[in-house]
């Protein structure tokens, strides 16, 4: 999320200030909101999906790591392209 919100705004006090504690704030509500979908797809899609296909395969915790990853990209994409493109968020 800091990427996408960029670093935090400067002010004089640098320890204190109500931007930053704003800022902060927004970073978290925003990041709890966003891990929690990314984990809740995950889930899903690992319960009805990957158990039974992975039952016996070595290669299983590589293809789980790169289907969240995948899974956190699109995500990602989307919230960006609803906040910064279409300005709905």
């Amino acid at each position: 999320m800091r990427i996408v919100l960029g670093g935090p705004p400067k002010s004089d006090d640098e320890k204190f200030s109500f931007a930053s504690m704003i800022y902060e704030w927004a970073l978290v509500q925003v990041g709890t909101i966003v891990g929690c979908i990314i984990a809740l797809i995950f889930i899903l899609f690992d319960v009805f999906y990957l158990n039974k296909k992975f039952q016996n395969n070595s290669k299983a915790t590589l293809f789980r790591f790169n289907i969240i990853s995948l899974i956190a990209i699109i995500v990602g994409g989307t919230h960006y392209i609803l906040e910064k493109v279409i300005n709905v968020i």
